[in-house]
């Protein structure tokens, strides 16, 4: 494992605050192999260095994933400057080790995958393995499957061009709820894909990010998964490779026609590239259906 300073693996093992463990270390009060240690700079090997706080072994904190339904208005970092809420609120003491994987807008809502596991950080957020975002986006206006069709062969943005399948999953007046399946972790880059389109985004909920569902998972809970599932779920981050990260487009030719639902009345639309609204699985466990209707937010 990677050497980290002494006061960020104390403040990661829960025993306080990174500023608190500081004045701890320069008041002797830490012992690292059974040497007091007063120097702020001092790293450690959490594998291999015994740790002590008031000649109390500390232990680094067990591996493990957690899942959470970020609410509209939260910033998905550890603090905000802006004194807004963020991820942290969210957290126990004993989970203050987790950090969020990826991004979600402060004004988007849905999954986000919060881990201590850097290997598995780091997999997921590796534009190299392209792992699967699936978002439902509500947009302004009617969009035709001639746009999604050009989305699927793909279109520049500021920063280059971008990819993703999506489809036309109900109309609701003068807007259109779309499921948007890509493997871009960019910035705000649904929301700018339809600023591209012409279409602005009105609201943005993430469902899937790799392996992992929202599912039933309620607005502001969050799931911790056991050791089993932990075990499970990292066996299959690791193991995922590129050749797995198929191009959007691909599963656009191979869903042929979609279904357009609104309501309870569903009808085939004509022509070609959609895809068939998907099951939505639980957030571990077996698939629910789900509609991306108003009450759903």
């Amino acid at each position: 494992m990677n050497e980290v300073r002494l006061q960020k693996f104390l403040a990661e093992c829960g025993v306080g605050s990174r500023r608190k463990m500081e004045e701890f270390i320069l008041r002797g009060r830490v012992r690292v192999n059974g040497q007091v240690v007063t120097e702020l700079g001092r790293k450690i090997d959490p594998e291999r260095d015994r740790v002590e706080v008031n000649r109390r072994p500390i232990h680094a904190a067990p591996k493990g994933i957690m899942l959470l339904n970020k609410p509209r208005g939260v910033v998905s970092t550890l603090s905000d400057p802006e004194g807004r809420r963020s991820i942290a609120d969210f957290l126990t003491k004993k989970q203050t080790s987790y950090f969020p994987v990826g991004r979600l807008d402060w004004d988007s809502t849905g999954l986000m995958v919060l881990t201590n596991d850097g290997e598995v950080a780091e997999r997921l957020m590796h534009p190299r393995f392209g792992f699967e975002r699936v978002y439902e986006a509500r947009v302004e206006g009617a969009v035709s499957q001639a746009l999604l069709d050009k989305l699927a062969r793909g279109i520049k943005v500021s920063d280059g061009l971008v990819r993703a399948a999506a489809a036309i999953m109900s109309s609701e007046g003068d807007s259109t709820w779309i499921e948007v399946r890509i493997r871009e972790g960019r910035n705000r880059i649904v929301r700018r894909i339809f600023d591209k389109l012409g279409h602005p985004v009105i609201k943005l909920k993430r469902t899937v990010y790799g392996p992992f569902k929202l599912g039933r998972l309620q607005v502001g809970q969050v799931r911790a998964l056991t050791q089993k599932e932990y075990e499970q779920f990292r066996r299959k981050v690791m193991t995922h490779s590129v050749d797995d990260a198929a191009e959007p487009r691909q599963k656009v030719e191979q869903a042929g026609e979609f279904k357009k639902v609104r309501g309870d009345v569903s009808r085939q639309t004509s022509g070609q590239g959609g895809v068939r609204r998907a099951r939505r699985g639980g957030a571990i466990g077996r698939p629910a259906r789900s509609k991306p209707t108003r009450r759903r937010e």
